[in-house]
Formats: structure tokens, sequence, C-alpha cells
């Protein structure tokens, strides 16, 4: 794969929600996200029309956009965050992860590994959802955030990501472990990586401060600015935003970063003006997606696989 691919693929897979609404599993531990007096029903189609538009400026731009839709009927509020179930890897490999809800547990979906495996070249496929069954988890590129070229796993300590788990993945994956402890400015702790910290390939988005021991601070600031990629420190507020919830893409005229409406309007002028000097924005606005704790990154599980020379072709 060329190395501009591997941090910005060209592929996606995305799941429309028909039943979303905030999960109540996850509530007690992601501080992000909110409750909503609206009916069910109501939040339900509003988010499916904020996927819609989301998908089809994607596709605008270039990328390719498998979707899958969640019919709703097994209790999955949280499905239009297919990123934390399943990742793919360069070399045809495809993993398969742990999950802390056990209502998130049955977002995984064989048809979407059939798809990979049938327009792509996979090599294999390794399943650590089983670990479930002794309480592990370890939600994918939602608690670990990749760096595929410095071949670096950055992640926040929490019982979403088990370090039994993420030691298996790092070994199989051939990956580093960097593992820190970050907190919001109440206290809390940061649910998930990917809301803290986004890893491009020119940049990196990452709320630094939140970073509670400064060594490590320090470290995974110079780690990230290996091989010249400009760090650019988000504040609470940014994080707050979903700023660190954004996700590099590659489209018809080349990189760009995707993040949320909310995301693009709470970074700073002058965060903004460093971002838009390395890569143009897309700023996709889903609002009512997001009362759920997750933003773009979210939604978006990157294909970073070979296409078969077939579904290249179709």
């Amino acid at each position: 794969m060329r190395r501009n691919l591997l941090q910005a693929p060209e592929a996606v897979v995305m799941i429309r929600p028909h039943a979303f609404h905030p999960n109540p599993e996850t509530r007690a531990d992601n501080a992000f996200q909110r409750d909503s007096a609206e009916a069910a029903t109501q939040i339900a189609a509003r988010a499916r029309d904020e996927f819609d538009a989301a998908v089809a400026i994607l596709r605008d731009r270039g990328v390719a956009v498998h979707v899958f839709d969640d019919d709703g009927r097994h209790d999955t509020p949280d499905s239009v965050f297919p990123n934390n179930w399943f990742s793919t890897h360069v070399g045809g490999h495809v993993a398969l992860y742990p999950m802390h809800a056990p209502n998130r547990r049955r977002e995984r979906r064989g048809d979407v590994v059939e798809m990979l495996k049938t327009r792509y070249r996979v090599q294999d496929v390794i399943d650590y959802s089983g670990l479930e069954q002794d309480g592990l988890a370890l939600e994918g590129t939602g608690a670990m955030v990749l760096d595929h070229v410095g071949r670096i796993a950055y992640t926040v300590r929490s019982h979403r990501a088990d370090p039994v788990a993420l030691e298996r993945f790092c070994t199989h994956f051939g990956y580093e472990p960097m593992v820190f402890e970050a907190r919001d400015t109440q206290g809390r702790e940061i649910y998930h990586t990917n809301v803290l910290m986004c890893i491009g390939t020119e940049l990196a988005l990452v709320g630094l401060d939140m970073v509670t021991d400064p060594a490590r601070r320090a470290e995974i600031a110079a780690r990230l600015a290996e091989g010249g990629r400009e760090v650019i420190a988000l504040s609470a507020a940014e994080i707050a935003g979903f700023a660190g919830n954004a996700i590099e893409l590659s489209g018809a005229d080349g990189r760009f970063l995707a993040l949320s409406r909310c995301a693009h309007d709470s970074l700073t002028p002058e965060n903004r003006a460093r971002i838009a000097a390395i890569l143009p924005m897309q700023p996709l606005a889903v609002p009512t997606i997001e009362l759920a704790g997750g933003s773009v990154r979210c939604m978006i599980a990157g294909i970073h696989l070979t296409p078969r020379a077939q579904a290249a072709a179709a």
C-alpha cells in the first residue's frame, strides 16, 4: 500500500442506523454522551438523515463508502460506530474485537466480514471477541489510535482497553503499545483514545493537557512528531467539541480531514489555520449522532486492504 494511504484510507465501512439513541449501557463511563428529551423516533430519524448526508458528501469527494443497514431489531443503538468492533490492516489482516457493553457485542456482523473477503484481499481474520467471556474488552480503533507508519498503538488506560487484550493485538499485528492515563477537566477518565487523538500523515491532533503524567505527555508529543508530523495540541474545549475525533481520508482530489461540524467550529482560529495549511477539512453535520458520545471518526471504519482486481474494476 502507498505510504500516503496508510493513515488515510480511500475506502470505508459505515453502518446506517435505523433505531439510533444514546446507549444506556455506555452512559456510566462516557462523559461525552448526552441524553435527549425528544421522542426516540425523532432522534432515530434525524440520525439517519445525518448519516445519509455524510455518506453523500464522502462519496462526492471520491471515498468508496460501503454502507450496511442496521435494521434496529437487535438493540444495537451504537451500531453507527463500527470502528469499535473491527479493523483492517495492510497485508490482508482483519481484527474483531471484544466489546465492554453487552448490547454492543451484538454489533458484530458476518456480512461485513464477508464483503471484505469478497472485495478485498483478506489473508486472515483474528477474532479476539472470545475475551468477552473473561470480562476483557479492547474496543478497536476507539480504544486504540494506531500510527500505521510508526507502528504505535496509542491507548488510554480504561476498562475498554484491557492490557491483556492490547498485548495480544500488538503482538499479532506488530505495534508498540503506548499506554497512558488521560482525564478531563473534571477528573473523569477519557473513555476512548480516539476522542483525544487523531493521527494523520503529516499532522496529529491531540489533547496533550489531558494526559496526566507530564513525562508521558512529553514522550507522546515527541513520538507523534517523528517523521515530520506537525503536532497540534487541542484544548479541553476542543476535545469536548469532538475535534480529536477526526479521520484523514483519501478522495479523488487527495487527502482531507473528515470531522464533524461541531468539531470544526470548536477549533480555535489558530488551530483551524494550522490544519488547513496541511490539508483541507470536510465538516459533516452529525449533532444528533454525537448525542451518543462519538463523532465522525467513530462512524468510519477505514479499509486498509488491497482491492481484488474484479472489485476494483467494478
